[in-house]
């Protein structure tokens, strides 16, 4: 008898009426209209049954931190980092982890099971990896907890930096970070992505660097750390992150950049909610978006996801662990509105992310871990369109979180009492 039989399930390549099948933990079985005996057989009517979203590039150490010591006035990317520089004194193993718990529940309810974090590691205490990998360690039975070792200050701006992420990557933190355009100079930015670069080699770790997060078309650190990675071998394994510059460099230059991350295999994480919000600061109008060209990357090849980035700190005071809000924002601000091109925003949030994360049993195949959310909506275009809500969690085959589905009730004289907000099902025929 199996553990779990989802019936009349939609998936996100197209397929209808599909059945999953599930035995001690695992996909054991996806097919069209299968019965069988199971302890539990779950009647998905239709609706969409997607694998976990995956965040690609967040903050637990900062989030939910809003207004600590003070709010962000000016919503700049400089008064942030100002921001966080004077909160970090304060800050206390306890309250760390307390908020990233807070914030990992938020994350299950959303049906979001998989998160890298980049951790501050400029303090020679190291205080947010101790409380992060802590965090790490308790939430593993429900959510894959990935930590980037990030000297948010800069690690060779600020004073024993380098040996900091060294310390970090003993402790247990999984991927090398940077911030390239921190540094003092272009130079020691570019020097900042060798040494990087080199030492996860060394480490046989994965990279992730905050890339050219600015609105300077000059800030061009992508370049040297898509050819650090062919220098040595880390094709497949380096995620540049950001890469709001490119947002505003001359095509020319991009048609020759862009080739040369495909030829890297250069992961990119595009954050929508944050770059719409942070970059073109300093412009009058016309007001650049901000965001690196998501449409022109995929063309080329390249593994594109899409992160949160921020919840609530001193960057960006909103947020709620909802990826398909992320999606929804990436979708408008490429203008990716074909129904292919919205396809892909889905993936953004799902599949990509967990390309670049090296998720080991991620996806809706025979062999792959039960991780699964069902959707209020029978499409990812759908998904998107309402934000949809998580029905139910799956981890392992087993339900851990579950949300009612959203429908209003009406009392408007000749039409339905009610209305769930989904289209007929004769649209998916």
């Amino acid at each position: 008898m199996l553990d779990l039989l989802i019936t009349r399930a939609s998936l996100p390549d197209g397929r209808r009426n599909m059945s999953i099948a599930v035995q001690d933990g695992r996909i054991i079985e996806v097919t069209e209209g299968l019965q069988a005996p199971a302890h539990e057989a779950v009647d998905a009517r239709g609706l969409l049954l997607s694998p976990p979203f995956v965040d690609a590039h967040f903050h637990l150490d900062s989030a939910l931190s809003y207004g600590q010591p003070r709010v962000n006035e000016s919503g700049t990317l400089l008064e942030g980092i100002a921001l966080w520089g004077e909160l970090k004194p304060t800050l206390t193993h306890e309250a760390i982890v307390e908020r990233a718990l807070r914030y990992c529940d938020w994350a299950v309810a959303r049906g979001l099971l998989a998160i890298r974090s980049h951790v501050d590691t400029s303090e020679p205490n190291l205080l947010p990896v101790h409380a992060l990998l802590d965090v790490k360690r308790r939430v593993a039975p429900y959510l894959d907890l990935q930590l980037v070792a990030f000297p948010q200050d800069g690690v060779l701006r600020s004073p024993g930096g380098l040996a900091n992420v060294r310390r970090a990557l003993e402790l247990g933190v999984d991927v090398v970070g940077g911030i390239p355009h921190f540094e003092r100079t272009m130079a020691e930015g570019a020097e900042s992505v060798r040494i990087l670069c080199e030492i996860a080699a060394e480490a046989g770790k994965r990279v992730d660097m905050h890339c050219d997060e600015s609105d300077d078309q000059h800030s061009r650190h992508v370049e040297t750390l898509a050819f650090e990675t062919q220098r040595l071998g880390l094709q497949g394994r380096v995620t540049g992150s950001h890469l709001t510059s490119m947002h505003s460099m001359d095509n020319y230059y991009v048609s020759k950049l862009i080739p040369l991350l495909a030829e890297a295999q250069l992961g990119v994480v595009a954050n929508p909610l944050i770059n719409i919000t942070l970059q073109g600061r300093h412009d009058s109008y016309p007001k650049r978006r901000g965001m690196t060209r998501v449409p022109e990357l995929l063309a080329a090849g390249l593994t594109v996801a899409f992160g949160q980035d921020c919840v609530l700190d001193p960057w960006y005071g909103l947020g709620s662990a909802d990826m398909l809000e992320v999606a929804h924002m990436g979708l408008h601000v490429a203008q990716m509105t074909s129904q292919s091109a919205m396809r892909a925003c889905f993936e953004a949030v799902t599949t990509q992310p967990a390309r670049l994360l090296g998720l080991e049993g991620y996806g809706l195949q025979p062999g792959c871990h039960a991780d699964f959310v069902l959707l209020h909506a029978r499409d990812p275009a759908e998904a998107i369109r309402l934000r949809a809500a998580r029905l139910a969690v799956y981890r392992r085959g087993k339900q851990i979180a579950q949300s009612p589905a959203p429908v209003s009730q009406l009392r408007v004289p000749g039409r339905p009492n009610g209305a769930d907000f989904l289209l007929p099902p004769a649209n998916y025929t």
